[in-house]
């Protein structure tokens, strides 16, 4: 909403024009207009922090705490005390890292590695113990609970938990005694586990490694603690290769990043690279996250529990997937003896690095159902697990809290009950996830279009990456910023759309525009206000 002309008694001049979040307050059949309570003045459009707090204000997302859970959360004792430590494992003398991204300011896992006198490897996936420092009944719970995720855009993180709690009290910081809630495994040398123990720990992290920083040391065979992350990376490459003979899909979509500058302004768009150090971090949290939802769903069964559960795609989405790959010289050859997910991942690993890649990524993710939580396990399609479960960040997701108190209680002996207060909060967690998503994507498309809007006039390669009835989507390769070429800028013929093979097609020339084309496109305009590029075919 923008302050508009008003008279001064209503509005200052120095306001007008600025952006606002107000509230309907009344709305009269009979009038044009509703009346509306202004609750927040965001600042002038066009300045980042204005843009960034119109879209968290556009999905209905907080961007700040309340003072009363600042205050509770700034209540919460820092200390370890032996009480706190009494009835742990404790693994602080045990070899332990982290591995996160490099702007990462909140560390809710890290892994653990000593050989066992048998021979074989003893694994730890320690988890922040979020539930320690956040009581049930406690006002930083309610916001947690009403929040429900992170929200991750292109510049900072809205955290769940205030900051005390999510970067330093939680935080797996390295050189700091830490509580933890950890997963236990003996695994042999084919990554096989043997036994597991699931408990609250103690730890001490003897390294923070980046991303990149693992990867250099799993590169070179060498470098600080190459024991241990060797040997994990062995041992998750080994679980790897066996999650994906056991049907689990390769889904690998290309994350964007941008350099900013003090004031936000994006200089450069890069892409997030994922390599073995990644994949690393991503098997033993899957392997923990399992293990928990089958300690639960096998062995204690009918038990109240929370699942992330993922259904079997569409049948009918996936056969027009199917036959809009052909043009490309692809398809599914999905039957009784190669089940779907082998052949989409050889079919991903067939665009790997071709123009129709990203496209074709994609739409085979469209034709996926989504994940969501729920406490009627029906297993994780995606991933080929007749049990699964978020375990492994409590920091950023609420799920996970719920989580390690409902395992918590079974480990005691306790019957938590409440089975219809859990499907509430699941419902409620898999909504706020919706939302954090949509607005991360709206915050990587303003900063697209910021990013382009001084490049009017260039011209780059692209890929069409949509084909609507009004015009043209049109992905630049290098940069993936995306806009649209309207119909009536396709002068050479009179365009018509075919939505059943996915393209627009001159009605005297022939001439077709189809998903997966590479075109050259000119940026003719930017408009920020729509977080809209528009181009033209060159």
């Amino acid at each position: 909403i923008v302050f508009g002309d008003w008279s001064s008694d209503v509005c200052s001049s120095d306001l007008q024009g600025q952006k606002a979040v107000a509230k309907v307050v009344e709305w009269d059949p009979n009038s044009k207009n509703p009346v509306a309570e202004v609750i927040n003045v965001l600042g002038d459009p066009g300045l980042h922090e204005t843009e960034i707090h119109a879209i968290l204000a556009e999905f209905e997302l907080p961007y700040h705490f309340p003072e009363e859970v600042t205050k509770d959360a700034e209540a919460i004792p820092a200390e370890i005390t032996e009480n706190d430590i009494r009835g742990r494992r404790d693994f602080r003398s045990v070899p332990t890292f982290t591995i996160d991204p490099a702007d990462a300011r909140d560390f809710d896992d890290a892994l653990s590695l000593r050989k066992l006198d048998s021979g074989n490897w003893e694994a730890g996936i320690h988890i922040a113990d979020v539930t320690h420092y956040v009581r049930p009944d406690s006002i930083t719970e309610a916001e947690a609970k009403q929040r429900a995720t992170s929200v991750y855009l292109v510049d900072r993180v809205v955290p769940m938990l205030p900051e005390r709690l999510s970067n330093h009290i939680c935080s797996l910081n390295p050189g700091e005694d830490k509580l933890t809630y950890s997963a236990v495994f003996e695994l042999n040398e084919k990554a096989e586990v043997l036994q597991e123990w699931f408990g609250r720990t103690i730890i001490n992290s003897d390294r923070q490694f980046s991303y990149a920083e693992a990867q250099k040391v799993i590169d070179n065979g060498d470098g600080p603690m190459k024991d241990q992350v060797l040997v994990l990376h062995d041992l998750a490459q080994k679980i790897r290769k066996r999650r994906f003979s056991a049907g689990s899909f390769a889904f690998e979509k290309v994350e964007v990043k941008f350099d900013l500058d003090e004031n936000g302004k994006p200089l450069a768009i890069k892409f997030r690279e994922m390599g073995t150090a990644n994949q690393l971090i991503e098997e033993f949290m899957l392997l923990a996250n399992r293990r928990v939802a089958e300690l639960v769903g096998k062995k204690l069964k009918g038990k109240t529990f929370v699942y992330r559960i993922h259904d079997k795609p569409d049948p009918e989405k996936i056969a027009n997937f199917s036959q809009f790959i052909k043009r490309f010289g692809y398809k599914l050859d999905g039957d009784d003896t190669t089940p779907l997910p082998k052949s989409m991942n050889r079919l991903l690993t067939s665009v790997a690095g071709k123009k129709e890649q990203n496209i074709i990524e994609t739409l085979a993710l469209r034709a996926m159902a989504k994940a969501v939580y729920s406490t009627d396990n029906i297993g994780h399609y995606g991933l080929a697990f007749k049990h699964y479960t978020h375990f492994t960040s409590p920091i950023r997701r609420y799920p996970d809290m719920m989580v390690h108190r409902l395992l918590s209680s079974y480990l005691n002996g306790e019957n938590p009950g409440g089975k219809e207060k859990y499907d509430k909060l699941s419902d409620h967690s898999s909504k706020m996830e919706r939302l954090a998503a949509e607005a991360e994507r709206a915050s990587i498309k303003y900063k697209q279009v910021e990013f382009m809007s001084d490049k009017t006039g260039r011209r780059y390669e692209g890929v069409i990456s949509g084909v609507t009835e009004w015009g043209i989507y049109v992905e630049i390769i290098e940069n993936q910023c995306e806009g649209m070429v309207n119909i009536r800028e396709l002068g050479d013929d009179y365009y018509e759309y075919d939505e059943d093979n996915y393209c627009l097609r001159g009605r005297s020339t022939g001439k077709v525009y189809t998903l997966g084309d590479k075109v050259t496109i000119e940026v003719v305009k930017a408009d920020l206000q729509k977080k809209q590029l528009d181009y033209r075919m060159v």
